[in-house]
């Protein structure tokens, strides 16, 4: 989110409640794709923790707020591998989200407990999430960028499309966001 005044009123506390749903699900070194300004930072060990972000002004803030973390503008080499991927409403932003899910899990170590997390509003509330944004609840600019929204169902399919399996699901904030943790698709010997 590149200016703070284009968030919402309510945005802060959508961002704190995303982050309370994904973190039990976090261990290990954790990347952080589409980090913004670095919030997730705060609960995560700086030797543990990469934030990528596409947005100059968001790293700049998230630099100056968790100076010992570490933010890129680009994902780490492919070598370079964390237990958990973490991304937090960014799938809907994207026009093909099975390629984002592929490219993040290239991303997830080669064990059993790898996990990809991330969280997405649900689509049965898009029109609360568009009403929402234009009398300036949320932020208007992610409601514009918003390339589709998943459900359950969709979110399972791209999963499997990209090799994994959706282990944990859940709605939180009434039902209006989804919480959905993956793992790499087991072969059965």
């Amino acid at each position: 989110m590149a200016d703070q005044g284009a968030e919402g009123l309510l945005s802060p506390f959508l961002r704190n409640r995303r982050i309370a749903a994904a973190r039990p699900y976090l261990e290990g070194r954790v990347l952080d794709f589409g980090c913004g300004a670095g919030a997730l930072a705060a609960w995560i060990a700086p030797s543990r923790y990469v934030g990528i972000d596409i947005d100059a002004e968001s790293l700049q803030r998230a630099r100056a707020e968790f100076p010992q973390h570490r933010f890129l503008a680009a994902l780490p080499e492919p070598a370079e591998r964390f237990d958990s991927v973490i991304t937090l409403a960014v799938i809907e932003h994207v026009r093909d989200p099975v390629a984002l899910l592929r490219l993040l899990s290239g991303h997830l170590t080669e064990t059993q407990t790898a996990r990809l997390v991330l969280t997405t509003p649900h689509p049965s509330v898009d029109w609360v999430h568009h009403v929402g944004a234009t009398v300036g609840l949320f932020s208007r600019h992610a409601s514009e960028e918003h390339e589709g929204l998943l459900d359950r169902a969709a979110l399972t399919q791209a999963g499997v499309k990209a090799g994994l399996t959706l282990v944990c699901y859940r709605r939180f904030l009434f039902g209006a966001n989804q919480l959905a943790v993956f793992q790499r698709l087991r072969q059965v010997d």
